[in-house]
């Protein structure tokens, strides 16, 4: 564990208490740092959140915007999660703004504790944008201070995080429009019609005014590039660099937002050519795992995705490069206990992918009962406890094509294990 990890650890509640109360207090014995931002961009939704704010990013800096960005988890250094005008807060910067916190509240949990940092770093840190990305739901959540966006983002919604959220598509959606601002306008991706029947219920009874994906814009993937258009114009413009179809929408989605800020289609597509977002399918090429893997001639990739429609995106990607390159293929998962790992199993079974369940650290699932859940949705499953047995194991049996998936605490594991791979 990183050293600022250990330090909010021993601090603060780990706990999830959806509440605005602590936070308002706490922002307010800050002076509000919020309300000193620039510009805001605030991002919901279920899946594609990370990678829309890493796309939007990269689009405004290709304009030569200076961005703050907050987003979460992080994967190996809890910096990552505060980027200052383009650069990781510094272990000193955050230290020094975490003594200044804990000298006000001892009550706020680690997320409002480093939400009120992030606030507290970027209004001290000049820069034009600052796109912030919720945490949990929308409504209760620590981000959701901020009062007046500049825009608001809303990627798919989808089920998850159900002991906080509910199992209702339709509540979930009501808490990811509670970012909704009356006056900032909502840029909405593809929704399914009960979310987004959600969604608009709540911009009307705010008087947010939305555009929406697939009515006021679309995106298409197109000869090898990527195909905007709205009722007033048509880009042609390079694919993301971050793979998967399901890259093309949320790519879709950022392009809204640029083009809302008048950012120009040069740098719209210089940050679609130039966008990196680590263990979004993300192809590894450094570390001991990626050289493991390149001694047998395999590929070995690394993907966060860690509910049902992020594992159907996963399927639809393995599906697209079986097509066009053939290889037996193996899933190395890992996955919290309070996930489905039933629906994350069912949209993988078309896959023909052998199965190696692993542990981590923290709560995850059993790799036994990871399994057995693998063998009920018809995969075949081994259990191999560790990254490094599964891999070895799934080499050994002459696996051409490796995912190590089903959880960004997973992901962290092995990107941390070599400096290399270090997200930056």
């Amino acid at each position: 564990m990183d050293p600022i990890s250990e330090r909010l650890r021993a601090r603060h509640p780990q706990r999830i208490d959806l509440s605005l109360g602590r936070m308002k207090a706490l922002c307010a014995a800050l002076g509000d740092p919020q309300h000193r931002l620039p510009p805001v961009i605030h991002v919901a939704g279920t899946n594609g959140k990370g990678s829309t704010v890493a796309l939007l990013r990269a689009i405004a800096e290709a304009a030569g915007l200076k961005v703050h960005v907050y987003t979460s988890p992080h994967l190996v250094r809890f910096n990552e999660r505060i980027r200052l005008a383009g650069e990781l807060i510094t272990d000193e910067a955050l230290n020094a703004i975490l003594d200044r916190i804990e000298s006000i509240s001892g009550e706020a949990t680690v997320f409002e504790s480093t939400t009120a940092a992030a606030f507290v770093a970027m209004s001290e840190t000049p820069a034009d944008l600052a796109i912030i990305e919720v945490g949990l739901g929308g409504v209760l959540d620590a981000t959701n201070v901020i009062e007046r966006p500049l825009l608001s983002l809303i990627t798919p919604v989808d089920l998850d995080h159900a002991e906080f959220l509910g199992t209702s598509l339709r509540g979930i959606a009501v808490e990811k429009a509670g970012i909704l601002k009356p006056g900032a306008r909502g840029f909405i991706a593809r929704q399914a019609r009960e979310a987004m029947e959600a969604i608009e219920i709540a911009a009307h009874a705010v008087d947010a005014p939305l555009t929406v994906m697939g009515v006021d814009f679309d995106a298409w993937g197109e000869r090898g590039g990527l195909a905007w258009q709205d009722q007033e114009r048509f880009l042609d413009l390079p694919a993301p660099a971050l793979p998967g179809a399901h890259q093309i929408d949320n790519a879709g989605l950022a392009v809204a937002a640029a083009l809302e800020l008048d950012l120009p289609e040069a740098a719209i597509a210089e940050g679609l050519k130039t966008v990196r977002w680590p263990a979004r399918m993300q192809r590894l090429t450094a570390g001991p795992y990626a050289e493991a893997a390149k001694a047998a001639d395999a590929e070995l990739w690394l993907d966060g995705g860690h509910n049902p429609h992020a594992a159907r995106a996963l399927a639809a990607t393995l599906a697209s490069r079986q097509a066009s390159a053939p290889r037996p293929t193996a899933l190395i998962v890992g996955m919290l206990g309070n996930k489905d790992a039933g629906g994350f199993f069912e949209a993988l079974k078309a896959s023909d992918a052998t199965v190696f369940t692993v542990g981590f650290e923290g709560a995850a699932a059993d790799p036994d009962a990871l399994a057995a859940v693998a063998r009920g949705h018809g995969l075949a499953a081994t259990v191999s406890g560790t990254v490094e047995r599964a891999l070895e194991h799934a080499l050994r049996l002459g696996a051409g094509r490796v995912v190590i998936c089903g959880s960004l605490y997973l992901a962290g594991e092995v990107l941390g294990a070599a400096p290399e791979t270090w997200p930056t």
